[in-house]
């Protein structure tokens, strides 16, 4: 096990020998397990335990355990404990969520203040046997059947290529020492209900269902990655990336004969779950919004907008004279310069005498009034203009204007203002250019 051990952390972690590593360890077989194999190969590894309080004395034996043993072998070691439960009531989450949460979050903080480069884990094959089968017991797509990942971030697992029965064997060949924690024997989570009852029966079935299962695991993750190729390929053709939001072709989309995949695949990490709401939205009338906890899609006409939800930004800046750039909800860049080249969107040159300063920068409001360049001193309710420009609701939410005192030099991004345009008469001339 541990030639297979170390041949894993060169094919998969080359560099490991070099970096420091933090281990994850309960106490329990598995981690104790990883130790001993890391202790065996040589490469540099501190340990971190967490007493979570659940079990009362078995916790605080627990935590005992692992300090003792890294005091026999002079091994950095960092604990910390947590009242679990009332984290969990607090923030109305379950006690394994809590439970994760806490610890990954005390991980990550020994990682940046004591200079490790990667936490290990002691999750291994049956481990991902027993996510695969929750997520398929609970309706999934392809990523919640790749089983655990090898790497997340600064997060290693490299046990992940062997069994339960392997590590049992290589705990008792070595006689390494473990804690034993009661609540495993029971069926109180369903983690444990598939590992008693039903991965025994898929190893009756077929002896070498471990094999076959990784094999599988391999084959999903390879689909996998066809998937996200295929989708990113799609994207590039029927998405537009704007600044503060992005706008999916509906008549584009629909010629695909899997439009629906797509938009899982490009939504899902988004948090939207309404499957059946967003495949309706591409036929629902203009103004219906579906929303995630942090996104919201937006049907405009032939469009999906995909935006953050708006905040209610009411924020303005203050741009002084000699300002080059400003870095704000929006970035903007100033400059003097002596010819001007033509007008854009994204680019307007005005007149700086005609400025007073400070500059503002932002939200529209009801009532603002323009005078649109091209227009002839005609104003303009700004509010009109959107309505005619058909923009978006979002789109609308996401505008900052540029004022000079109470008057409107430039929407940006979307029209400038015909009173601060230069002419043959301007001496400085400034150039605004929309990043």
């Amino acid at each position: 096990m541990h030639s297979k051990f170390h041949n894993t952390l060169l094919e998969h972690f080359p560099e490991i020998k070099t970096k420091k590593i933090l281990l994850a360890v309960s106490g329990g077989i598995d981690s104790m397990v990883l130790v001993d194999l890391f202790r065996r190969s040589e490469i540099s590894f501190g340990i971190a335990h967490c007493n979570f309080k659940l079990r009362n004395e078995q916790s605080d034996l627990d935590q005992k355990f692992v300090e003792k043993y890294c005091d026999s072998f002079n091994i950095p070691f960092f604990t910390t404990s947590f009242d679990t439960q009332a984290f969990s009531k607090d923030f109305k989450l379950s006690t394994q969520i809590a439970a994760r949460k806490l610890r990954y979050e005390y991980f990550y903080e020994i990682l940046e203040s004591q200079k490790y480069d990667f936490v290990a884990t002691a999750h291994h094959l049956d481990d991902s046997i027993e996510t695969f089968l929750i997520n398929l017991s609970r309706g999934t797509g392809i990523d919640g059947l790749t089983g655990i990942p090898l790497q997340n971030e600064k997060t290693i697992r490299p046990l992940l290529c062997f069994d339960r029965n392997e590590i049992l064997n290589y705990a008792n060949e070595n006689n390494i020492n473990w804690r034993e924690d009661a609540s495993n024997a029971t069926d109180y989570y369903i983690r444990n209900k598939i590992r008693h009852h039903l991965t025994p029966i898929l190893r009756e079935i077929n002896p070498s269902f471990s094999n076959s299962f990784q094999q599988t695991l391999e084959n999903l993750q390879q689909a996998k990655s066809l998937v996200y190729d295929a989708s990113r390929i799609v994207y590039k053709k029927v998405v537009e990336d704007e600044l503060d939001y992005k706008k999916i072709n509906i008549t584009e989309l629909k010629q695909l004969p899997n439009f629906k995949a797509y938009l899982y695949q490009w939504l899902h990490p988004l948090g939207f779950t309404a499957w059946e709401d967003i495949n309706n939205l591409a036929e629902a009338e203009t103004g219906k919004q579906i929303f995630s906890e942090n996104y919201q899609l937006l049907k405009n006409r032939n469009f999906l907008i995909i935006a953050p939800k708006s905040k209610g930004i009411d924020s303005e800046l203050r741009i002084n004279r000699g300002t080059s750039e400003v870095n704000f909800h929006i970035k903007l860049l100033f400059c003097k310069i002596t010819k001007p080249f033509y007008s854009t969107n994204t680019t307007i040159f005005v007149d700086d005498e005609k400025l007073n300063y400070p500059l503002t920068l932002r939200r529209w409001k009801s009532g603002d009034v323009f005078q649109p360049l091209g227009m002839n001193g005609k104003s303009k309710k700004v509010s009109k203009l959107f309505k005619d420009d058909k923009l978006s609701r979002i789109e609308k939410e996401n505008a900052w204007l540029l004022c000079s005192g109470t008057e409107i030099v430039w929407i940006v991004g979307i029209r400038a203002d015909e009173r601060f345009k230069i002419n043959n008469a301007t001496n400085n001339i400034l150039q605004i250019d929309l990043i």
